[in-house]
């Protein structure tokens, strides 16, 4: 199906072309405001014709980023492009209409950082409302690969500043007639397109003489486009709300992953494009009611159902260039690709929700607010493709003897409750603790044939999950009060294989496995003086992993602890106003993480697994200070350590975050007149990564100016 609209460039040019125009709109307004004759509202309270409210604004501003280094990383951490932008930063009108109309325009449109956006809404409470408008936004990747130490092998294939264009293009109309019910209905047309990296990094032997690696980059095609239509209808009856919608979403996907087979080894590198094309069509209705009994009983009921259908497509063709088509004669001089062709298939899936929570006060300061959900999914899927591969070095492509497909055939019930209670009887004290509960099960069934259909899959499953978590908030003071939380979960997954032979792939071998999470924090709020406040808080969380399994063609492996996670938080959070014209906010934060598995440990693999770490520490510091009554200064410094870099590279690829973060940024604003205002921004950032062996390494220097104008 064709997408029923597509922007392209020219929808892009119109969003600026309709910015810059609401600018050039403002110029003939400009020289009376600018000598103090914008249109006035007296004070109703005081009577002071001189307090001007106004209601409209432009803000224009221009600047940009000089990065020496890696600028793909640059661009990705701070989502601002290398070189200069600028543009309309910030546009509002509004003009009332009638006794209740009000019509408005808001806006944006910042050249070279590829960020525009324009909203229409004309609206009267009594009637209705009709809205529209366009964005679009860019976000930036970094498209590098993975670091090698043993020979400091980095691969730069391509130009790594990737980036993906995002947009919607959207309608909403409302009816919103007094004591009537309210009907609106709303269109979306999303968009994604452009090219950004992958974490399916490809192999070389390229390391030195330590074997094959992982760390060839990537990257992903995306043309992705959605569709979405609306309707809702509201209204009240007595006591009762109660809604009742439809949604019908058309989704297409054309994707792409893109991969450079072994660079470096021969005179002509292998490329790898793997097409994954997809259309899915969801159609949605779901209601609900909110009945309020009396003061002290609310009922609410909510239920949705939901079928979507799926078509696929694609292919994973090798050849001497990215999309180069299928060729059954391409050499393969490595006899390591492996490919398909004629990828067809679809499925479908439904999924039955309900839920219910009703809430009671039985008495003054006491709410119980007990809930039920249950949620139905059932899918089927089906696929059938060419499997190719090369059978001698160099030879021909040749197909398998038959083609393949496959199959799976999944459904799952939850069943979910809750109990939450809240008491706020005791003086200066707020009590709550909740439950829940949930009921899980579900099948999966895999199918691949060939010949014949083989069962690959079959397994039954069931889940139990229990979370409590019980708080307290206590105020012994104005000045001070103290807030501490404790939960406890756990789940427990039962696995049980309906096939003759003990499967020896995941996750058909898994038996049991069983997730434990007890997690604490505590916080203390402290007002020291009117112009000193601290903020302390620490949390601590403690997981455990159990694994059943049999793993080795049907020899029992056993009970493991197969994760031990532990982390603390410890946060401190300082505002100090040492005087009106000063105030200033520090924080900071202390992360200790690690993961540990008996993987570690185990004969053969020696160094293979590690133990993993994640702990790193914050500071954040911001001090603002009016240098006169139309003139502020803001600095703010921001900081960023992690430590966890471990060179494993003689067993595997390296683990571990190694990074060192710092920016500082200074603002200064002045008022010039009541109606103008203007700033000027300077930043500097700075990156070192030890993961990328300093490939990723950049300094920055922000300069951003920018002037308001209301009127």
């Amino acid at each position: 199906m064709k997408a029923l609209f597509n922007p392209g460039n020219g929808s892009r040019r119109l969003a600026i072309i309709s910015n810059l125009a609401l600018a050039v709109c403002l110029l003939d307004a400009w020289p009376a405001a600018a000598q103090g004759a914008p249109a006035t509202n007296t004070n109703a309270v005081s009577g002071d014709a001189s307090l001007t409210d106004y209601n409209n604004w432009i803000t224009l501003g221009t600047g940009g980023m000089l990065v020496s280094g890696d600028r793909a990383q640059a661009e990705h951490q701070h989502q601002i492009p290398d070189g200069a932008f600028g543009g309309v930063q910030d546009f509002h009108y509004q003009q009332f209409l009638g006794k209740k109309g009000l019509f408005q325009v808001d806006g944006h449109g910042i050249f070279d950082n590829h960020d525009y956006s324009i909203r229409l809404e004309l609206s009267d409470p009594d009637k209705g409302y009709l809205r529209g408008g366009y964005t679009e936004f860019r976000t930036w990747y970094d498209g590098s690969g993975g670091f090698f130490p043993q020979n400091n092998q980095w691969f730069s294939l391509y130009n790594n500043e990737l980036h993906v264009d995002r947009g919607d293009v959207w309608f909403e109309a409302g009816l919103t007639l007094p004591d009537k019910p309210i009907i609106t209905f709303r269109y979306d047309h999303d968009f994604r397109h452009g090219e950004k990296d992958s974490t399916s990094w490809g192999d070389t032997s390229l390391t030195g003489g330590a074997g094959t690696r992982n760390i060839v980059p990537t990257f992903m095609g995306i043309d992705e486009t959605r569709d979405i239509f609306q309707a809702d209808i509201k209204d009240t009856l007595g006591d009762t709300d109660v809604g009742l919608g439809i949604r019908y979403e058309i989704d297409r996907n054309n994707d792409s992953l893109n991969i450079d087979r072994m660079p470096g080894l021969t005179t002509t590198n292998r490329y790898v494009t793997q097409d994954n094309v997809s259309q899915n069509d969801l159609f949605n209705v779901h209601g609900f009611t909110e009945t309020r009994f009396n003061k002290k009983v609310t009922f609410s009921l909510g239920g949705s159902f939901t079928t979507i259908d799926t078509d696929l497509s694609g292919s994973r063709i090798y050849g001497p260039s990215y999309n180069s088509p299928f060729s059954t004669t391409y050499a393969n001089s490595q006899n390591r690709d492996e490919g398909f062709t004629g990828l067809t298939g679809g499925g479908n899936t439904k999924e039955y929700v309900a839920n219910m929570n009703l809430m009671l006060t039985p008495i003054e300061n006491l709410v119980f607010v007990p809930a039920l959900r249950f949620e139905y999914d059932g899918s089927d899927l089906s696929d059938n493709f060419s499997d190719n591969g090369v059978h001698a070095k160099g030879g021909p492509v040749t197909p398998y003897p038959n083609p393949t497909s496959a199959s799976s055939d999944n459904w799952n019930l939850d069943v979910a409750e809750s109990l939450e209670a809240r008491y706020t009887g005791f003086r200066n004290w707020s009590l709550y603790a909740r439950g829940e509960w949930s009921e899980d099960s579900g099948n999966e069934v895999w199918n691949e044939t060939t010949a014949v259909i083989t069962p690959i899959l079959n397994q039954d499953w069931t889940r139990l999950g229990q979370k409590y978590t019980v708080g307290a908030n206590w105020y012994p003071l104005n000045q001070l009060n103290f807030g501490a939380q404790y939960y406890h979960q756990i789940h427990n997954y039962d696995y049980d294989n309906n096939l003759d032979a003990a499967p020896t792939n995941y996750p058909g071998y898994m038996q049991n496995q069983n997730y434990t999470v007890d997690d604490m924090n505590i916080r203390a709020t402290w007002r020291v003086l009117s112009t000193l406040s601290l903020v302390t808080r620490y949390d601590f969380q403690y997981s455990t992993v159990d694994t059943t399994s049999i793993p080795n063609g049907g020899i029992h492996a056993g009970e493991v602890q197969s994760a031990n996670i532990t982390s603390h938080i410890i946060s401190e959070s300082v505002n100090w106003t040492p005087w009106a014209r000063l105030y200033m906010q520090v924080s900071g934060s202390y992360v200790l993480s690690s993961v540990d598995t008996p993987a570690s440990s185990l004969p053969g693999v020696t160094n293979l697994v590690l133990n993993g770490a994640n702990d790193y520490w914050t500071v954040n510091a911001l001090a603002g200070y009016a240098l006169d009554e139309k003139t502020d200064l803001q600095l703010q410094y921001n900081y960023y350590r992690a430590d966890n870099y471990v060179d494993n590279s003689a067993y595997s690829q390296p683990f571990g975050a190694g990074a060192e973060e710092q920016s500082i940024t200074a603002t200064l604003t002045r008022q010039i007149t009541r109606a103008i205002k203007v700033s000027l921004k300077y930043g500097f950032f700075r990156n070192q990564d030890q993961t990328s062996g300093g490939n990723n390494n950049y300094d920055a220097h922000l300069v951003y100016a920018s002037m308001e104008y209301r009127f």
